[in-house]
């Protein structure tokens, strides 16, 4: 078994780094974003396959990792973890028929609720109480998955015709756009950037330079929120105008 994932501020590395440990902590897990990623698929069969949902659709760097690399999914066993702030429908599913259509065989699905990761947007900030009780949840969640495909029983969130029916009329359809391409909204106030050049370490879409001194961004965001997070200036947005709270899932665990 392999484990592989996309995750911008970390809440889906701690959940399939959770999922996995508990089925045999001896697998690897590997992020999308790895030299080594294709390497590692040819050689396993069993696959969880990790990541975040926005506006109850794929992230854009998501849905091209698996169109690019359609081949190497042709009769491996996937199991699907979808992470989520408030709600996804069908958040398993968007893979999950992706997938299907290059061969792959769906073993289950779970939906896990995590702590809020937008920045930028006062009305998604939650305590560090609840933002805690969520963490609880989800791994009582993530055990219990974890056990039920070890008995043979795998939850399967996500993946039928009503969950499809709740991604749609929940978000999918009136945001698709927001996810169709990558995003030009950006945004970089260089009068309180730092020019530490963090951001353009840990940008997955090599969406952000340094010219003139100036952070410059490259109209490809898929909006993993990663350098908003981790500014130390707070001098990055996308969808609010200035960063009300940096939330880390390392803020909450032990």
């Amino acid at each position: 078994m392999i484990g592989i994932y996309f995750s911008g501020t970390g809440n889906t590395k701690y959940c399939i780094d959770k999922f996995i440990n508990n089925i045999d902590n001896n697998s690897d897990i590997i992020s999308i974003e790895s030299k080594d990623i294709k390497e590692k698929l040819l050689k396993n069969k069993d696959i969880v396959f990790a990541y975040p949902i926005y506006y109850s659709n794929l992230p854009k760097i998501v849905r091209e990792f698996i169109i690019n690399n359609k081949g190497l999914f042709k009769n491996k066993n996937v199991i699907i973890i979808a992470t989520m702030g408030l709600f996804s429908g069908d958040g398993a599913g968007c893979s999950a028929r992706l997938l299907k259509r290059y061969g792959a065989n769906i073993i289950g699905g779970l939906h896990v609720k995590m702590p809020d990761c937008i920045a930028d947007v006062k009305a998604l900030k939650r305590s560090e109480e609840k933002n805690k009780q969520i963490i609880l949840k989800a791994e009582n969640k993530i055990i219990s998955s974890a056990q039920r495909l070890k008995n043979n029983n795998p939850t399967k969130e996500g993946l039928n015709v009503f969950y499809h029916i709740a991604g749609l009329l929940g978000q999918r359809l009136w945001f698709y756009n927001k996810t169709k391409e990558y995003s030009s909204k950006l945004k970089v106030d260089n009068n309180k950037c730092i020019k530490c050049k963090k951001c353009i370490s840990l940008c997955p879409m090599n969406n952000l330079e340094i010219i003139d001194n100036k952070i410059i961004t490259k109209n490809k965001c898929t909006m993993c929120y990663r350098c908003i997070t981790n500014c130390p200036a707070k001098a990055i947005t996308l969808l609010g105008k200035k960063v009300i709270e940096q939330n880390k899932i390392d803020n909450y665990i032990d």
